[in-house]
């Protein structure tokens, strides 16, 4: 229950073994990081897996998986420029409610980031198949392109894009940062594109019934597609290379939210207006389908399909950048090994971290299939957003004094509200994602006592502190 101290937080932020991190980012690139980490597979791939369930109505699924995401975002921005370090929920974690709640939420965080970046390169794989087909009549042969269990030995595709983003990040914080602007730009230009060239295929006939599935697949569909939404917390993940964190995380996170969940509700809107909702369950890539659908010609799916291609390989990016920062964190706390916090010199990066979590996440991605995936990453994240909203009550009733540059409004209510949205979604999830989630959390808690809990940095002052006493 040893609780690290806000100030101490801050003042060690940026120390690492070795070297430091770089303060680098305007308030822009911190928004482009978060929206590169989450718009993307929600929308180009998870879509056709959550229309199935809920039908037309899957525009209120996705706005019930944003107002959760909002609730918990007011309480990631309040955190994020109150506590401006790498750790994300973690550190607010450490912070509020102790160690062992830190580090559940530290795995929690690995398995939202790690596990999710193999998800998202599955994506990645179809929608390059899709361009691939379209431009050169080039098919990626199945047994390459998909995991075991699925008709292939290897996804390939989804290794590389794992280690092209490797590459990026290698390069320091401030070149990811421009590369992944670039990807942002394409990525909303392409769902715009698809917004306008679908809205001439709209038949009102494909919004009956609004909702066949009833509320319970309006809630299971949302449950799912919060998984769209994992990534605007992005941005707090890089407190420690922010130019001004206190003011520009918040502001960050906030906007990326709006952006995201905006064009989300618009093209899902437009997708089911132009594609009976039945259809979606047997199409890969959904949007490429609709264009090629309404237009009769391939050069518009195609040209959607380079779009997917770039956006989701920003998600990549960015959402690896954030579990580096996070490992940073945790091992400079010494609860993982101190070799997760060695920075380079030369590049100002932690390059032992983004190496190991890059090959980690490429295997994951090569050998796992989708769905199991998504779900296990939307169930991790949704509990250490609901020790989040736990950490605002808890630090304005211990710490009231403390300067923040961002409040929410209407605390505690408004976090006790999206504490209770998450357990919420959670609960829609279906026994075998929860046993996946339990299976995870109990080698983490087994993890913690057996390295975690002594080699920690409060562990080993402790013990200094007693055998000075003697």
């Amino acid at each position: 229950m040893r609780r690290k101290p806000v100030e101490r937080l801050i003042a060690e932020g940026g120390q690492g073994e070795g070297g430091r991190l770089r303060r680098s980012l305007s308030m822009w690139q911190l928004t482009m990081i978060s929206i590169g980490a989450t718009l993307g597979t929600g929308i180009f791939v998870v879509l056709g897996e959550a229309v199935p369930k809920a039908g037309p109505a899957v525009v209120i699924s996705f706005v019930i998986a944003g107002l959760t995401a909002l609730f918990s975002a007011l309480s990631y921005a309040e955190l994020a420029g109150t506590i401006p370090v790498s750790g994300s929920s973690y550190s607010y974690a450490y912070a509020t409610m102790g160690e062992l709640i830190a580090w559940i939420c530290g795995w929690c965080l690995i398995l939202e980031y790690g596990v999710s970046v193999a998800a998202v390169a599955v994506g990645w794989g179809q929608y390059l198949n899709e361009l691939l087909s379209g431009t050169i009549g080039l098919t990626i042969p199945g047994w390459m392109a998909n995991p075991p269990g699925q008709g292939g030995y290897l996804n390939i595709p989804a290794l590389l894009v794992v280690l092209l983003a490797m590459g990026f990040l290698l390069g320091g914080a401030k070149e990811s940062a421009r590369a992944n602007t670039i990807m942002v730009v394409v990525k909303i230009a392409s769902l715009i594109l698809f917004c306008a060239v679908a809205f001439t295929g709209i038949r009102a006939g494909n919004y009956k019934p609004f909702m066949p599935l009833g509320l319970g697949g309006v809630s299971a569909a949302g449950a799912s597609l919060f998984f769209s939404y994992i990534g605007f917390d992005a941005a707090s993940t890089a407190g420690e290379e922010a130019k001004n964190p206190k003011r520009d995380m918040p502001r960050a996170i906030m906007l990326s939210l709006l952006i995201v969940t905006v064009l989300y509700c618009l093209v899902a809107l437009v997708a089911v207006g132009a594609m009976p909702w039945k259809n979606f369950g047997n199409a890969d890539a959904a949007l490429a389908q609709i264009m090629k659908d309404v237009t009769g010609q391939s050069f518009w799916s195609v040209l959607l399909a380079a779009g997917a291609v770039i956006a989701i390989a920003s998600v990549v990016l960015t959402v690896m950048y954030g579990q580096t920062r996070i490992l940073f964190s945790m091992s400079r706390d010494g609860l993982v090994p101190k070799l997760f916090a060695k920075v380079s010199p030369r590049s100002g990066t932690p390059v032992a971290n983004t190496v190991i979590v890059s090959l980690f996440c490429g295997v994951l991605a090569a050998v796992v299939p989708l769905g199991a995936l998504a779900d296990a990453t939307s169930i991790g994240t949704l509990f250490a957003f609901s020790l989040v909203n736990a950490a605002v009550i808890v630090l304005r009733r211990t710490r009231p004094d403390m300067p923040r540059s961002f409040k929410v409004a209407f605390s505690p209510i408004t976090p006790a509200i999206g504490f209770a949205l998450c357990l919420w979604m959670m609960g829609s999830f279906e026994t075998i994602t929860w046993e996946y989630f339990g299976g995870w959390m109990i080698v983490g808690v087994v993890l913690y006592f057996a390295y975690g809990m002594r080699r920690s940095q409060l562990a080993q002052e402790e013990s200094r502190a007693a055998r000075l006493e003697k």
